[in-house]
């Protein structure tokens, strides 16, 4: 992925010296020494600033499962495989504004990772031309492109190549979106693919608690994306697109809190550099009633249907 903060802050920095350096014409040289001074210090606390939020973007970006790592998730529990789960492929029109385009484009993105792992060839096809399609009304020119297509269609029966061109173009999708001074959009792609994936997940277990062990770990992990998620939307907090998806958010969360996850063993944290994954490591116990559980599947259900209608 490209840095997301070499142009922003050299630019930054260069308004903010021409700023400083216009207030001080006709000053002495004294005053002028004084000034740039501050310029300098103005612009290192800038660069240090952006470096800051960049690496906390960056942190929060990857700790965010990703539509793929969530499907991968969801097979490896033992899910099967449900179409009818899906959004369907018609509800591409309804999508005129920012929001929901970027959140469907995470949503899209779930389905097409889901439909791939799962070998359905044809619905692969249709999920990624969706997609594209998203990408291009939010002006996402060289994320999915006529070439990307091509890829996909010429390699489908080549499980790994279509999974690697569905983790490289989510990425820059959202890779771009940020650089392009758009964060409020790349944020809502992350979030619609993984409330996509929260919602596949628990419509797979049946609304039971019970022979779904593995999959119920999944779904109650996500109380720590969550928290994640919210952090991220608070940064863009006035925003009005971030600040409706910060309520949906805290919806969700007044659930999850009802949700008890207790350690038993150190906390590791392991950072794969090569493929930007960080997984956090350690034994846990999960308490969530069917009550509490039953309660969650709605709310979830609720607030992906309102995403994709």
């Amino acid at each position: 992925m490209k840095k997301l903060i070499n142009i922003p802050v050299s630019f930054s920095a260069l308004i903010l010296g021409l700023m400083l350096f216009a207030s001080s014409c006709g000053s002495d040289s004294s005053q002028k020494k004084k000034e740039s001074e501050i310029s300098s210090e103005a612009a290192k606390n800038l660069n240090e600033k952006a470096m800051e939020e960049f690496n906390k973007s960056k942190l929060i970006f990857y700790s965010l499962p990703s539509p793929l790592e969530t499907a991968m998730l969801i097979k490896r529990a033992g899910a099967v495989y449900d179409e009818d789960l899906l959004n369907p492929i018609d509800n591409l029109n309804k999508y005129t504004t920012n929001l929901k385009m970027a959140l469907n484009l995470g949503i899209y993105s779930a389905d097409l990772s889901y439909t791939s792992l799962f070998d359905q060839t044809q619905s692969s096809v249709k999920y990624m031309a969706n997609a594209k399609k998203l990408a291009d009304g939010l002006g996402i020119l060289n994320a999915i492109d006529e070439n990307t297509i091509k890829k996909l269609e010429n390699n489908m029966n080549n499980r790994d190549v279509v999974l690697d061109i569905i983790s490289e173009t989510f990425m820059n999708s959202n890779a771009y979106l940020s650089e392009e001074n758009r964060p409020v959009m790349a944020v809502s792609v992350l979030i619609g693919g993984w409330i996509e994936g929260l919602y596949i997940a628990t419509k797979l277990t049946n609304g039971s608690l019970v022979n779904n062990k593995k999959l119920i770990e999944r779904i109650v992990y996500q109380k720590l994306s969550l928290y994640t998620v919210m952090n991220l939307l608070a940064e863009y907090q006035g925003n009005e697109d971030a600040d409706y998806l910060q309520s949906k958010m805290k919806e969700l969360k007044v659930i999850f809190d009802q949700v008890k996850i207790r350690n038993t063993s150190k906390v590791e944290a392991s950072t794969d550099v090569k493929n930007k994954v960080t997984t956090i490591k350690a034994d846990s116990e999960v308490d969530i009633s069917q009550e509490v559980f039953n309660k969650l599947l709605k709310k979830v259900d609720e607030i992906r249907t309102e995403f994709i209608l």
